[in-house]
């Protein structure tokens, strides 16, 4: 893996395609034969005895199903491989308990997408500063926004490659995403400060060191304007639709309306997440964040009908701000990244973070006075100041007392780490 001070880095791409009409019905056949191929194999898994489950059997059969089904014959043979092994993965994630068992996949409610596992079919060749040119299997030669450097050409070198690549379908087209190798420097140890850091609603991204990071709604008033419009005429639509019936093509053009806008503020909302996690990320050292159970947060409290929940409205509006901010994916970008810098990324034990005084230490009811103060009725302290900040020099703290959260055997542990001075506090 190692070849002195470098290292091996994987990370993906995504671009955005332009495809005219003639190419966008090319690969959306495909990602319908992809998606068909899929079905049938679970079909034939189900049918077949446990002892003739074999990855031979599977792919002598799916050789079969592509001669006998011109429709499956517009994916190329790679993909139809990369489906193959995509399924036996699934099923052993499955075994491993990772994940749920692989089931069929729907029309609507599945991603479009078409795999290219071998590199060299891509033929990538950049045409100007905006744009670039890339070989699709069964598609043709088509353009890709070109908006970072990939290794492509003789400068790249052996360990410079793209290995590989997926086209995937949203709400806003077509996009593909590369499968990126580089031989990097190892990156030398930060010597930024260290930082605490408490996400939230109101403020979503809170330091210890009082800096905060807000952003304001993903979509402009007329765009969210246009969304409500669309959202009543699809409920109008739907109403008039008998029980059995087919959805119209008026109605799913509005659902695929509602998607675009959507997908447009998800696109912006990870934009201004990655732009935030790389200021963090190159300005301080070690990151230090709290362990969230964010699936417990996000459930229903509607509860049975035995015991119905309480406030349950209240509790889905706080359910989609939660979802909303994807906190775990500000975890995620901010763990590579981090490395990628040199620095380090410490989850820490988030109870009582929120309601305990950052000054004195202890917790006594009623501190937390509104969302955004903190007033500690410790009469020996008195300390106030924002609540967000409060937590998240918390967060710092319990890094700095040596607790910190070490996965083993599947669930997080408590473990004192004992932190090394920098050379310059000796």
């Amino acid at each position: 893996m190692r070849q002195g001070t470098l290292d091996k880095r994987r990370f993906g791409h995504r671009a955005r395609l332009a495809l005219s009409p003639a190419e966008v019905s090319k690969a959306d056949g495909q990602a319908h034969a992809a998606r068909t191929l899929w079905n049938l194999l679970h079909a034939w898994w189900r049918m077949m005895p446990k002892e003739k489950r074999t990855l031979a059997n599977a792919d002598a059969a799916i050789r079969q199903a592509r001669e006998d089904i011109d429709f499956l014959a517009v994916l190329p043979a790679q993909a139809a491989q990369a489906v193959l092994k995509t399924y036996f993965r699934a099923w052993k994630n499955c075994w491993e308990h990772r994940a749920d068992a692989p089931n069929f996949k729907g029309r609507f409610r599945t991603v479009m997408s078409v795999d290219i596992p071998q590199g060299r079919d891509l033929n990538i060749v950049r045409v100007h500063r905006r744009w670039g040119l890339v070989n699709l299997p069964k598609v043709g030669r088509v353009r890709f926004r070109w908006t970072k450097d990939l290794p492509v050409g003789r400068r790249a070198g052996v360990e410079n490659r793209i290995t590989g690549a997926r086209l995937v379908k949203d709400a806003l087209g077509w996009h593909i995403a590369f499968r990126v190798q580089r031989l990097e420097v190892k990156p030398e140890p930060h010597q930024g400060p260290d930082v605490g850091i408490d996400v939230g609603v109101t403020v979503p991204i809170a330091l210890s060191d009082g800096q905060t990071y807000e952003h304001g709604e993903w979509l402009t008033a007329k765009e969210k304007a246009k969304l409500l419009h669309l959202e009543q005429r699809a409920a109008q639509r739907k109403q008039y639709r008998k029980p059995g019936e087919r959805t119209s093509h008026r109605l799913h053009r509005t659902y695929d309306q509602i998607a675009e806008l959507r997908a447009k503020a998800k696109r912006r909302a990870l934009d201004w997440q990655h732009r935030t996690t790389t200021a963090i990320a190159r300005t301080y050292g070690t990151v230090v964040v709290e362990a969230l159970t964010i699936t417990n947060m996000v459930k229903s409290a509607r509860g049975t009908v035995e015991e119905p929940g309480k406030n349950v409205a209240q509790k889905s509006g706080l359910t989609r701000s939660i979802s909303g901010e994807a906190w775990g994916r500000t975890v995620t970008l901010l763990t590579y990244k981090t490395a990628q810098l040199g620095g380090t990324l410490v989850k820490v034990p988030a109870p009582g973070t929120s309601r305990r005084c950052s000054a004195c230490g202890l917790t006594v009811p009623g501190s937390r006075e509104s969302q955004a103060v903190f007033v500690c009725k410790n009469p020996d302290c008195g300390w106030s100041g924002n609540a967000d900040h409060n937590a998240a020099r918390n967060v710092l703290h319990l890094y700095r007392t040596g607790l910190a959260l070490v996965p083993a055997a599947g669930r997080a542990v408590v473990r004192r780490a004992k932190r090394v001075k920098p050379a310059a506090a000796r």
